[in-house]
């Protein structure tokens, strides 16, 4: 058995779908749910024995060590996490609640569980941290891509909250010999995705009709992977990753965020044409955020020499698969947006027009 923690969020309800999809071997979930996190999502692995749901917060020691005792699972892997820059803008307590201390709570349970297992099993167990490419900082337009050599320098609090947890990862290792592993990945994108981030938001505001808020000159460039290129990424490292090592995760897929905001309403005209014409009269530019990074890109260079993982989906292809499955589950859409969720982005964009 592994354990998933955040298994019901967007990353890590697509992690648990693909693994079951791909092994025998249970899941035991442990989530909070929190506004991001959805049992929607989860909702085909109901009645599922492989898939045991429990929920509950990483860092409730009594919790996970209970958790940790019963299932002795071979590997945690952590997904539980705050991901979103403009909420750790406005509320970085949350970010450092969850990203942080979460986290120390969760490698303190695991590291007393692990210490206390017999030889063979603390050589095979595994601790997976899964983390950002924004702890890097940002990069000058014609910058190298980010590589596992790169220093950290995060510049939004949610970003130092999760290079905060990968130091704290690191030296867990270092200091109890806890065998952890690291992932960088780059934004991810694709089904289940909470529409607040810019591709899911993008596709709803505009089925809506409604504005499209593109931060600044819409020229800040990030490298887009497809979730389930992430999923089997995360499975390859946790088989093969040397213990102590990280690995950058990326779609070889930079795109300027206006560029993508067009494609998005290109797809959307050609897969369910808007009687009142091209979305991209939509497109409404809005006040920058504080401290936007202008350009993230990973190197995933040495995930592809030493363990043979590469993206299978190109920008294109996954762009597409992405804006058929919103197309084809707007009842997920419509229970996402509650009330709470339409005050966040009245908040976050309306003020800015």
């Amino acid at each position: 058995m592994i354990l998933v923690t955040g298994g019901a969020g967007f990353i890590g309800s697509n992690f648990v779908l693909d693994w079951l999809a791909c092994s025998d071997e249970p899941v035991l979930n442990l989530d909070a749910l929190t506004y991001a996190g959805n049992l929607r999502n989860l909702a085909s692995l109901d009645g599922n024995p492989k898939h045991l749901f429990v929920h509950g917060d990483i860092g409730d020691r009594t919790v996970v060590a209970e958790l940790l005792a019963r299932h002795r699972p071979r590997a945690v892997l952590n997904f539980a996490a705050e991901s979103h820059v403009d909420r750790s803008i406005s509320g970085p307590e949350a970010f450092l609640r969850t990203n942080v201390m979460g986290t120390l709570n969760l490698l303190e349970s695991v590291r007393q569980h692990w210490s206390a297992l017999p030889e063979a099993e603390r050589a095979a167990f595994r601790f997976l941290q899964v983390s950002t490419d924004e702890v890097y900082g940002s990069l000058a337009p014609d910058a190298p891509a980010f590589t596992e050599l790169h220093r950290y320098e995060p510049n939004s609090p949610y970003a130092a909250s999760k290079a905060s947890a990968d130091h704290l990862v690191r030296a867990w290792h270092h200091t109890y010999r806890l065998p952890v592993l690291t992932t960088n990945c780059s934004n991810n994108y694709g089904p289940f995705h909470f529409p607040e981030k810019l591709i899911p938001l993008m596709i709803v505001n505009a089925l809506a009709g409604k504005p499209l808020p593109v931060y600044g000159d819409g020229m800040q460039v990030r490298d887009w992977l497809y979730v389930g290129d992430h999923c089997r990424a995360i499975r390859t490292v946790l088989e093969r990753g040397v213990p102590g090592e990280h690995y950058n995760v990326g779609g070889w897929n930079e795109q300027a965020n206006i560029d993508i905001v067009r494609q998005v309403c290109a797809l959307l005209d050609e897969m369910q044409p808007d009687p009142a014409g091209p979305r991209s009269r939509l497109i409404t530019h809005v006040t920058d955020r504080p401290g936007h990074d202008r350009r993230y890109a990973i190197d995933a260079r040495r995930i592809e020499r030493e363990l043979g993982w590469r993206p299978q989906e190109t920008f294109a292809s996954g762009l597409r698969r992405t804006v058929r499955w919103y197309l084809d589950h707007a009842d997920w859409v419509r229970d996402v947006q509650s009330g709470a969720y339409r005050e966040w982005v009245a908040q976050q964009y309306g003020a800015r027009a």
